[in-house]
């Protein structure tokens, strides 16, 4: 496996590995603040850029996730609107290749969407990689098993599932700490003006520049231009990894993160999978707008 413990992937080129090792060890040039919300569907349809450009870049860069708050204060009566909320979800779910369903808001509606965004909080506490994990867990639950996540016991489900200590996140979950860390998101979103979910901002760490914005989701080629524009070079995107390993590292992704990360259209994606389907080496896992694969381990 060449994957690194900042969870990008290695160059297999010894020269290109040698070149890069020492920017891997020292703090990475630019930082990307990466504003979303647990259920805005445009913030997952984003997963699939943010996966290759981790591959493909992510030596050069740090993803910082900030929780906007943009639908976790929404009024009440927005959230009495389910079939407007049903349509949006599966508008956009047509359009972007990620699939959500939207009959989440008909039948098992979510009532406490702070809940949620509270609960990514108490498990970064356990660590940014952690954090990152239950935050996918959830936004899967959410979309594609359509579970009412603001709800304790689905939570508690979700930390287990990504192994996190079940003891110190239910304490976490109510504890003033998490609520801090929410609000220190929220006060970050402010200050930069950030109006519109999901926007990255990209900050080079050895400039004092003002940092560059993108407000919702582009072709993947504008971030890697912005990231080239920050970095004031033109770095070779890294060897990308066999799709076994993709698969194993993430475990579980869509037939449009596939599709993106390879540069393949989504019938040659399915396609492929399906020919590791056939060897037993994923599972086929149908949702409401195409399907998803688990790695068989």
């Amino acid at each position: 496996m060449n994957w690194n413990s900042a969870g990008s992937w290695q160059p297999q080129d010894r020269n290109q590995t040698a070149h890069y090792h020492f920017i891997d060890v020292l703090k990475k040039p630019i930082e990307i603040y990466v504003f979303i919300d647990p259920l805005c569907p445009e913030c997952w349809s984003l997963e699939p850029y943010l996966k290759k450009l981790s591959i493909e870049y992510g030596r050069f860069f740090t993803i910082r996730t900030v929780l906007s708050g943009q639908l976790t204060n929404l009024h009440k009566d927005k959230f009495e609107k389910p079939r407007r909320l049903k349509d949006i979800w599966e508008k956009t779910a047509s359009r972007t290749g990620m699939s959500c369903d939207g009959d989440l808001w008909i039948e098992n509606p979510i009532h406490y969407p702070w809940l949620a965004s509270i609960a990514i909080k108490a498990a970064e506490l356990q660590g940014k990689k952690n954090g990152k994990r239950f935050l996918r867990k959830l936004q899967e639950l959410a979309f594609l098993d359509k579970q009412d996540i603001s709800q304790e016991e689905v939570l508690l489900g979700c930390a287990r599932k990504v192994h996190l200590d079940i003891d110190e996140f239910r304490e976490d979950l109510y504890s003033k700490s998490s609520k801090k860390a929410l609000q220190c998101d929220l006060k970050i979103t402010k200050e930069m003006d950030v109006e519109y979910i999901p926007t990255m901002v990209f900050f080079n760490e050895s400039e004092d520049d003002a940092g560059l914005k993108i407000s919702g989701i582009y072709p993947y080629e504008i971030y890697v231009k912005v990231l080239k524009q920050m970095l004031q070079k033109e770095p070779l995107p890294a060897k990308k990894p066999k799709l076994l390993e993709f698969l194993s590292h993430y475990d579980f992704v869509g037939t449009k993160e596939i599709a993106v990360v390879y540069d393949w259209s989504m019938e040659k994606a399915e396609k492929e999978m399906k020919k590791l389907q056939l060897k037993q080496l994923v599972e086929k896992v149908p949702v409401k707008f195409g399907y998803f694969w688990k790695y068989a381990k």
